[in-house]
């Protein structure tokens, strides 16, 4: 029983912190993409202005 119970402190102990280093890359990742997205809308926005789009 002692040995179940050092296999699985060890377990735990490894992986730990991958979830928080997944979660942090996802959001990182998800960071940069939400900024690139509005770079985008705001290109397509000033575009628009400047070709006098008109907004009826």
């Amino acid at each position: 029983m002692k040995t179940v119970l050092l296999i699985k402190e060890i377990y735990l102990e490894g992986f730990r912190n991958l979830g928080n280093f997944i979660i942090q890359r996802y959001f990182k990742a998800f960071s940069w993409f939400s900024f690139i997205m509005f770079m985008v809308v705001l290109y397509a926005f000033v575009f628009r202005v400047s070709t006098g789009f008109a907004f009826d």
